[in-house]
């Protein structure tokens, strides 16, 4: 799956690292929804960077469709919200 970090760019993620993402998936909207700001910025960082670690990066110029976008790392409580499906950011 193509995921892309917004104002970052894209990795390309084996399908078998979502169960992993979807556990902080679950915590960022625990967070969320119990309006915690410390925890939400703290587990955001903690997918992004999950997703860094297991990704592989496209190069820069590549123009694939992206099948998933994630905010950026300085998005806000509100504007992740404005993303959220009801499966969170992340689909099961």
């Amino acid at each position: 799956m193509i995921v892309r970090i917004m104002g970052e760019g894209q990795v390309k993620l084996a399908d078998s690292h979502f169960v992993e993402l979807n556990e902080l998936d679950d915590v960022l909207l625990k967070e969320m929804d119990s309006g915690d700001g410390p925890g939400f910025r703290t587990t955001l960082h903690a997918l992004l960077d999950k997703v860094r670690e297991l990704g592989t990066p496209l190069p820069d110029d590549s123009l694939e469709p992206s099948e998933l976008i994630l905010p950026a790392p300085d998005a806000t409580l509100e504007e992740v919200r404005a993303m959220l499906s009801d499966d969170g950011l992340i689909p099961n």
